[in-house]
């Protein structure tokens, strides 16, 4: 007698698990976006809070509880996420919040998006306070509640499996806010610089629309700007604002669905190249300059032999990016490669649906991605694990394809007869 519990996962032809279609997310930022609105419409979405919750306890911070409120928005059902805090009188510095997060056992692509987030606050309050983003000292941006937020946000996006975000127009009010440096104007300064390059409308409401958590978000996740994107609709949620207001319903909607075959009528995903050419750089700094782009949030980086002006031998690094994180990397590729300048483009890619799973050779965790017709082993992971068994690393990427194998699609003996 067959003890199925259900139907066979869909395989390819070499019987490897395909993983489900991927995710896109769009936020309809039209009253603005904040860490918590940007949290509450994932949860609202049917992100579980008790996963987002167990997700964010990994940070080495306590002191806290996340609860999903329901209520009302200019008449619209919405989910306000809150923060209970018991103390948090702590000043956090950026090297302070990203020991946080590294030492916390975040999926991968979580804990870039989240360290994607905090940089680019660091970096918009050093440009804005003229110091180094490694000196900057968050103020709101560093509680526990704005932590909660951005880090929750990203959690909640790998529980909804969210490959893709892109965002419509953002919102912004008028006048002024109170804010740990005094009164400042509205949109806040450190906003303003967060979304440099985003497209934004401005709202007569005297009110904060966007927050800096909010729009950090935005800058580390979101890929494109503009009209809801071709897809097929599966959920949708809004995430409340602290107050109700007059004037629109002061809530952040985000829209969840599955892409559409790819194909040359359907808009691929917009990504930056940004290049420079260098003669007078060693292969030391060429491979730091790598390591630092792919550490950044790029998707690839790569260095190419050229033969330049006059016969001189040089190379081409390329980096291969979210459009929204250009400017950041633009200026990461400056700075390691000594150019004078950078070039860039804006082209379209259609990335394979996959997935980053986790199994284990001889009590070391690996983690392999998993796409159509294959599984590849990350590099980084199956040395650690070579490192810490002896075996060699050839066998530690055979363990690991093998375990992935065999915990998702059982061979005949592993099935109760």
């Amino acid at each position: 007698m067959s003890n199925d519990s259900g139907p066979a996962p869909d395989t390819d032809i070499s019987g490897v698990p395909v993983p489900a279609p991927s995710a896109t997310a769009w936020f309809h930022c039209f009253a603005g976006i904040a860490g918590d609105m940007a949290l509450g419409s994932l949860l609202d979405a049917g992100a579980d809070l008790d996963e987002v919750v167990d997700m964010v306890r990994r940070l080495p911070l306590g002191g806290w509880a996340l609860e999903a409120e329901p209520v009302l928005r200019g008449g619209i059902a919405a989910t306000r996420a809150v923060v209970r805090v018991t103390e948090d009188s702590v000043v956090r510095t950026h090297s302070h919040i990203v020991g946080l997060i590294e030492e916390a056992r975040l999926p991968e692509r979580a804990r870039r998006r989240s360290l994607a987030a905090f940089d680019a606050l660091a970096r918009a309050e050093g440009a804005l306070h003229r110091r180094p983003p490694s000196q900057v000292h968050f103020h709101e941006v560093g509680g526990h509640d704005a932590v909660v937020d951005i880090v929750g946000t990203s959690a909640a996006l790998e529980i909804l499996g969210v490959d893709l975000v892109t965002a419509s127009a953002v919102a912004t009010g008028t006048g002024v806010v109170r804010t740990a440096h005094g009164i400042l104007p509205n949109p806040a300064p450190a906003v303003v610089e967060l979304l440099r390059g985003v497209p934004t409308q401005g709202r007569d409401i005297n009110v904060e629309l966007t927050t800096p958590s909010g729009a950090a978000i935005l800058t580390a996740t979101a890929s494109a700007y503009g009209p809801l994107p071709t897809m097929t609709i599966t959920a949708t949620g809004f995430g409340a604002g602290q107050r109700d207001l007059d004037q629109l319903p002061n809530c952040t909607q985000v829209v969840l669905g599955t892409p559409l075959e790819s194909g040359a009528s359907v808009p691929g995903q917009p990504v930056s190249l940004l290049e420079v050419n260098v003669d007078d750089a060693t292969g030391e700094a060429l491979a730091h300059a790598v390591g630092a782009l792919m550490a950044a949030g790029a998707h690839d980086a790569w260095v190419t032999p050229v033969i330049m002006k006059k016969g001189r031998p040089g190379h081409t690094v390329s980096v291969l990016a979210d459009t929204a994180l250009a400017a950041s990397l633009s200026e990461i590729l400056r700075v390691e490669t000594g150019s004078l300048g950078v070039r860039g483009q804006v082209l379209e890619r259609w990335p394979a649906s996959r997935s980053l799973q986790e199994v284990d050779v001889e009590g070391v965790p690996v983690r392999v991605k998993v796409s159509p017709g294959r599984i590849k082993v990350e590099h980084d992971d199956a040395a650690r694990a070579a490192r810490r068994t002896g075996l060699p690393l050839r066998e530690v990427v055979s363990r690991a394809e093998e375990a992935w194998r065999q915990r998702t699609w059982p061979g005949p003996d592993d099935e109760a007869g």
